[in-house]
């Protein structure tokens, strides 16, 4: 394991590089998650080399100060690529990573060769009634992390596979290490709640620029949300308006929004997008 620090408005950002043998990949998380998502790609398809941020507000850059927003976590990610030396890399994202890599691609198309979104990316179905007020309930189950501190990463396991991830299987140690990360010397989630509510709000209410994209997409979404049989992020006539624009769109059966990376399944569709793209 490899982990730099990258200079950032308001601070560092934390960067691991995980080494494989292929041009690297730019990987984004999602909006509770953590670089340590991308674990069960690299279990899977160790050939892959991701370049995988802690986003601001979270994990070891959750002391990154500022506002967060899709634009601001593009300017995070170009200074990574800065860094590193990339020109223009292959990027993937993971739900509010898909938005923040479309975003990437739309203000700089020149260093981005293609996409790969994970059950995000495209606008999802905005709830009746929903308002910027209203996000809180809507996260509920992640801001109610921050609320308390766990005596172990067994007992916030216990907590994450209760709500947020009830499919996940919690004898999974990829999903231990996982959850470890998440956690300070205290017990208490690494996570600002105030940057997740700023990025859903961008989300939800932003402008959304993926009919300007001029480049591959291939995307994959999960066939539930949270938990067995219940509705998709994406319902069927969204999945198919979508597909349309991309040059491959594949759905994960059998898996929920967080089974779509964080499980052998969704690893491995998600492993296969990225062979066709860097091939």
């Amino acid at each position: 394991m490899s982990v730099v620090r990258v200079p950032v408005r308001g601070g560092e950002l934390a960067v691991e590089e995980l080494a494989g043998t292929s041009e690297p990949v730019l990987a984004i998380h999602g909006i509770s998650s953590t670089r340590r998502l991308w674990d069960w790609l690299h279990v899977e398809a160790p050939d892959l080399t991701l370049l995988a941020p802690d986003l601001r507000g979270r994990g070891d850059s959750l002391d990154v100060a500022g506002p967060a927003s899709r634009a601001q976590h593009v300017e995070d990610l170009v200074a990574v690529l800065d860094a590193r030396g990339l020109e223009k890399v292959h990027v993937m994202g993971m739900s509010m990573g898909g938005f923040v890599a479309v975003e990437l691609a739309h203000r700089h198309p020149d260093r981005v060769k293609s996409l790969v979104l994970v059950d995000g990316g495209f606008p999802l179905p905005t709830p009746p009634g929903l308002t910027r007020e209203a996000l809180p309930t809507v996260f509920a189950d992640r801001l109610a992390r921050l609320e308390q501190s766990f005596g172990s990463v067994e007992a916030y396991r216990e907590f994450f596979c209760a709500g947020t991830a009830p499919l996940l299987d919690p004898a999974d140690p990829v999903l231990q290490g996982y959850l470890a990360h998440d956690l300070d010397e205290s017990g208490r989630v690494r996570l600002s709640g105030s940057v997740l509510l700023d990025d859903a709000a961008d989300i939800y209410f932003g402008d959304q620029h993926w009919e300007s994209l001029r480049l591959p997409v291939r995307w994959a979404h999960a066939e539930w949300a949270v938990g067995e049989g219940s509705a998709p992020m994406y319902p069927a006539e969204a999945a198919a308006r979508y597909a349309a624009h991309t040059t491959t769109a594949v759905l994960v059966p059998g898996v929920d929004h967080a089974g779509a990376i964080m499980t052998k399944p969704g690893a491995v569709v998600v492993a296969g997008l990225l062979a066709e793209a860097l091939a």
